[in-house]
This record gives structure tokens, sequence and C-alpha cells, in this order.
């Protein structure tokens, strides 16, 4: 334990290290060692006061660090509530677009599904159309069935009566005696045969309409005086060739080579190629408005002729199977005695494929009626 310092020590200037008596250094130590304590005790509050103005000065930093921060923080998230603020608007916007586009698609919709009805509607009464029309198409194939055979009929047997009619005039001529000046003659005829009245309007009116009355005066004396009650099986060779009109697959004299402006001439006949697209039907009145039809090849040599001007994209000609599937006739009614099909021809490919086109080699194919073609062609006989 130390002894506590006595009054008078530290009182005074002490006595310096070099003047002190040696017996006196054990005294001074114990006064040394008697101020080691209070020493301490202030280091130990300097230490203090340093450690906690440094903390102070950590915590100032920190608290200005901190406070900037904080302003950084404040900033960023001002400008991430504005682009949060912008992003919704933008997507406020979508949505009202979106809303908007919705409503018209949903409309859009509506008249889409109107339509369609509509549509559906129109192919109803499209399809009871086309029936209908089927229907007649039908009728009207098999009433021009019946009057083409009634016209052909009626020809035949007004050819008949007019080649009776001359025969029988050849006769009455033969048994006519000898006539002098002044004598009158009696009736050749005492009655005339009348044509059918059911003759069509397209029937050749090349036939006399008058019988000639009167009698060469000059009569053979040498004819015997019965003479035979029938008519020779034949007709005479001096029936005009009027009354019995050339069709078109008949053979014209040699000089008969004349054809109308922009036709041409072969072999007798005359040829007019159209230009205007058409469809088969289309073509056959055109055809037949020019005094024509469809053209009817026969032959090699027309065939290389009609395929030299028909037109490279195809061509309509004459021939059909309408009447019977398979069974093709041309439109001078002769039969098929001479073709150029294309390889694999006809094949009615699509079942509906009745009449015949001749495509840019020359070759024929079958072909949908109702397709429209560029080019056709129509033939006629040439005149004399």
């Amino acid at each position: 334990m130390v002894d506590p310092p006595s009054q008078g020590e530290g009182r005074g200037p002490g006595p310096t290290v070099g003047q002190q008596d040696p017996a006196e250094f054990p005294k001074f130590s114990r006064r040394r060692r008697c101020c080691r304590p209070g020493v301490q005790l202030a280091l130990l509050g300097l230490v203090t006061v340093m450690l906690w103005a440094g903390l102070l000065t950590l915590l100032l930093f920190w608290h200005r660090d901190t406070v900037q921060n904080l302003k950084q923080l404040e900033v960023a998230a001002a400008q991430n509530v504005s682009r949060v603020s912008k992003d919704l608007e933008r997507h406020n916007g979508d949505q009202m677009a979106q809303k908007s586009q919705a409503a018209q698609v949903s409309q859009d919709m509506k008249e889409i599904q109107a339509e369609q009805k509509r549509m559906k509607a129109q192919d109803s009464e499209l399809s009871q159309n086309l029936d209908a029309l089927r229907s007649d198409l039908n009728n009207l194939k098999s009433q021009s069935l019946n009057e083409r055979s009634t016209a052909l009929h009626s020809l035949e047997r007004l050819q008949e009566e007019v080649e009776k009619l001359w025969m029988e005039l050849h006769v009455s001529n033969a048994r006519t005696p000898r006539v002098t000046p002044g004598e009158t003659l009696p009736p050749v005829l005492s009655t005339i045969p009348v044509v059918p009245t059911t003759v069509p309007a397209t029937v050749p009116t090349t036939v006399p309409a008058t019988v000639p009355t009167t009698v060469p005066a000059t009569v053979s004396t040498t004819v015997p005086a019965t003479a035979p009650a029938t008519a020779p099986a034949t007709a005479p060779a001096t029936v005009p060739t009027t009354a019995a009109p050339l069709s078109l697959s008949s053979t014209p004299g040699s000089e008969c080579n004349t054809c109308p402006e922009k036709w041409l001439n072969f072999q007798r006949k005359c040829y007019y190629f159209g230009e205007e697209p058409k469809k088969w039907i289309q073509a056959r009145f055109a055809c037949s408005k020019l005094q024509g039809r469809l053209a009817s090849i026969h032959s090699q040599e027309e065939q290389d002729f009609l395929a030299r001007y028909a037109n490279k994209k195809g061509t309509w000609i004459g021939l059909r199977d309408l009447d019977r599937e398979g069974e093709f006739i041309w439109m001078d009614e002769n039969p098929l005695n001479y073709s150029n099909w294309r390889p694999g021809e006809p094949n009615n490919g699509g079942q509906g494929e009745d009449c015949v086109m001749m495509q840019g080699s020359g070759q024929w194919n079958d072909a949908f009626c109702g397709s429209s073609l560029d080019g056709w062609v129509c033939d006629r006989l040439a005149t004399c």
C-alpha cells in the first residue's frame, strides 16, 4: 500500500537530480510512483475522448452518406414513379385501344356473319336457278331435237313431193298431142301437191312457187296413145337442181369458188375464222348469223388448212356429243369419219365436256361448252 504524500510534497520546485543526494533518491522514486495513477487516468480520459471524437466523426460521415443516399433514393423513386405513371397511362391507352379494336372486331364479325347468311341465301337461290336452268336446258334440248326431227321429216316430204311433181310434169308432157296455132291446151295437172306447212323457216326457198303451165309447141307425135300410168322409179335428169337444195356435205361444181369478204376459200368451201372470245353456243349462233355453221372436218387436207389459220390459244369446231354421250356428230349431221384427237382424248373430264376444240397444235380435245375460247371457225359452201 502506498503511503499518502506528505502535505509538503509537490509544493515548490524540487531539487534537481544532479544535485540530489543519493540518500534522497528513494524518496524521489516514491514520489514519481505516487504520480503514475493520475497520468494513467488522464491518458485514459484522453484516449476515451479521442475514441468518442472518432466515433462521432464516423457517425457524422455515416449520417452524411445516409442523407445523400436518401436524396438519391428520393430522386430515383420520383423517376420510377414518373416512369410507372407513364407506363400506367400507356397501358390504359392500350387497353382503351384494345377495347375499341375488340368492339370493331365484334362489329366486323357480325357483318361477316350477316354476309355469310346473305351468301347462303344467294347460294340457295342460285342453286334453285341453276336447277331451273338445267331443267329448261333439258326441255330446250328435247324441244330442239323434236323440232329438228320434224323439220327433217318435213324437208324429206317436201323433196318427195317436188320430185313427184316434176315426174308427173314430165309424163304429162310426153302424153300431150301436137298443138295447132290458136288451140288452147287443157290443164296439165288437175291438182298440184300442197307443200306441208310445218316446214321451218330455215328450209331453202328455191323450190319453184308455181308450176309451169306452158308446154313446148313441138311435141313428138310418136308417143303411144296409152302412156304408162306410173311414173319412173327415179326422177329424170331434167329435174332442176334447185328442187333439192345442197347441204354443206354436198359436193358443188368445180366452178363454185366465190366466198364473201373475210372468208377463205378451200376445196370449194368458205371458212371464216372468228377472233372474239365466245362460248361454243355463242360461236354456233355467230356462224348462223353469218349464214354458215361451225366447221366440219372430213379429211386431213381440211385439218391442215384449218390448223394453219386457227387461233393458237384454242378454236371451237362443229363437233359435239350433246345428244348422246360418246356419240360425236358434226354440225353438217355427218358422222365422225375423220378425227385428230390428242392422245387420251376424248376423256369427258369432269363429266361435262361435250364440245370439241382445236388446240394450237391442231389436235382435238373435248372441253366444257361453257368455256370461252378466243377462236372459232365457220364454214359454208362457196357460191358459183
